[in-house]
């Protein structure tokens, strides 16, 4: 009784917030313009602030021919200083946390900066909202009856010249209030123990005894934990673990290639997902709707947004446009202006927007991951639907894959050449890949002009990868847990050659 009678005053307390959501709704234009001139105003007196002249901006405007978008590499320098000890870089409020990036390549880290501000004011704040827009939608949930379920970073946080940094999730959970740890599985001991693999052990021995009620976590590795869970514990399903499961929070990778693996092992009707969109750099946007494919930009989180329409994308030389200025179902890269002292941003996804009022968005990509080599313009959105069609039809289901050009050489044409680790492999492959490519034909006007007769894409040829090859790979390279994903889509066969080289030498 006592934890029914928690339950209902948390879920008043959280639903409180929804008025404060209902005035962005309804003035998002007003809330982000005045957003962006308060944050202008707090760093004015940066070394940032003062190079770029910000007490003399008084219009978005002028912000723009002003202040440069910028990527990583532009800002790095700055970032070093800061975590070396320098301060009012960026930021006028001490920096002393940094979010250590987790890319997709061997590449050097990004160590993005996280302020006491983005963490109350967009990370805290966004955890809030998620469980404040379930709870109006489900007025019954009794998620405080039981515990939720957190599958974070892999990483601790670690100590530099008196700053710290880790992934994401470690630094929230090193800064959540002491009493959080009391709703949430594993202990903060566990969550952020650094080995992966161990830690996973520990998750299981701790939270099969535990009245799970919620998971949070990345598809990939929420699915990994959820199924060794049903290996260790002999049970068909993870109803009969936790009973009392009401709602999956997920984010990270795109959803579709494992929400039928996820409707196989948690077979309630009733069962609800939720998407969030969060990332080092802030947290962007929360599905607010039972049974949604959408997420709602959250557009009063101390994020300042642009975008830049795709198809006249140039790097840091684009020109952005404001949330005003969006159309429906256009591909736009995100450009963020944050309360961590990030000034436009570029943060490397794309998404579209489904709804204008209010502003609904889905993440499409990443502007480095696809695969334009042919002028076929294709995205991670494609692949992934078209993934969905194939395997639908054949009753199979993919677990990771990638793919990566094929060159043209001499009279032959070009191609895609795929890479897929299938979880239930199809009975005919040839059946398989000839829905794929129909499918991507109906999903991509250039993808279909560009297979015509075969004159510059021929057929995706499609290698079976053998099973937990994208896992072996991602530990290889010290890649495990956390927010890590296999890259999907290149524009170079550096990825697909070094997994299908370590496929022939393991």
């Amino acid at each position: 009784m006592p934890f029914t009678i928690v339950n209902s005053i948390i879920s008043w307390f959280l639903k409180k917030r929804k008025h404060q959501i209902e005035l962005f709704l309804k003035y998002p234009i007003d809330v982000q313009n005045e957003l962006l001139f308060k944050l202008l105003d707090k760093a004015k007196h940066t070394e940032v602030g003062n190079m770029y002249n910000f007490s003399a901006i008084k219009s978005y405007k002028e912000f723009t021919k002003k202040v440069p978008i910028q990527q990583y590499e532009s800002i790095e320098p700055l970032i070093e200083r800061t975590r070396k000890g320098e301060q009012n870089l960026f930021w006028p409020t001490p920096i002393k946390w940094f979010a250590k990036s987790s890319g997709t390549t061997n590449s050097k880290s990004k160590f993005i900066p996280v302020s006491d501000e983005a963490l109350e004011d967009c990370h805290f704040k966004a955890g809030k909202d998620m469980l404040c827009l379930f709870f109006n939608n489900n007025p019954d949930a009794q998620l405080f009856v039981g515990k939720g379920l957190r599958l974070g970073g892999s990483s601790a946080v670690y100590e530099d010249n008196n700053t710290y940094f880790g992934d994401l999730s470690a630094i929230i959970i090193e800064n959540m209030p002491f009493w959080a740890d009391f709703s949430s599985a594993p202990k903060q001991e566990i969550a952020l123990m650094g080995e992966w693999e161990t830690k996973l052990e520990a998750i299981i021995e701790e939270t099969i005894h535990e009245d799970i009620t919620s998971l949070v976590g990345v598809p990939s590795w929420m699915l990994v934990l959820l199924n060794k869970i049903l290996e260790k514990t002999g049970k068909s399903n993870i109803l009969e673990v936790w009973p009392n499961l009401e709602v999956y929070f997920h984010g990270g990778v795109n959803f579709n290639p494992y929400r039928e693996q996820f409707k196989k092992i948690i077979p309630k009707k009733n069962f609800k997902y939720y998407e969030t969109y969060n990332a080092s750099e802030g947290f962007f946007a929360i599905q607010d709707e039972n049974n949604s494919l959408d997420m709602l930009l959250m557009l009063d989180y101390g994020i300042f947004y642009e975008f830049i329409p795709m198809d006249k994308f140039e790097g840091e030389n684009s020109e952005a446009i404001p949330l005003s200025e969006v159309k429906l179902n256009t591909n736009y890269a995100l450009v963020i202006t944050t309360n961590g002292g990030l000034w436009r941003y570029l943060i490397g996804d794309t998404i579209k927007f489904t709804s204008l009022k209010p502003h609904r968005i889905r993440i499409t990509g990443r502007t480095k991951h696809f695969i334009n080599v042919f002028g076929e313009e294709l995205i991670i959105e494609n692949t992934e639907n078209a993934l969905k069609q194939a395997c639908l039809k054949t009753g199979s289901e993919v677990s990771e894959y990638t793919v990566a050009p094929i060159f043209m050489n001499g009279n032959n044409s070009g191609g895609h050449e795929w890479l897929i680790e299938f979880r239930k492999q199809p009975a005919n492959i040839n059946y398989f890949t000839e829905i794929l490519d129909n499918a991507l034909k109906s999903i991509n006007s250039d993808y279909e002009a560009k297979r015509y007769n075969n004159l510059t894409l021929a057929m995706p040829k499609i290698n079976i990868a053998k099973e937990e090859l994208f896992y072996n790979w991602l530990k290889q390279n010290g890649k495990l847990g956390g927010q890590h994903k296999v890259p999907r889509l290149s524009n170079s066969r550096k990825y697909l050659e070094n997994l299908l080289e370590l496929e022939l030498v393991s």
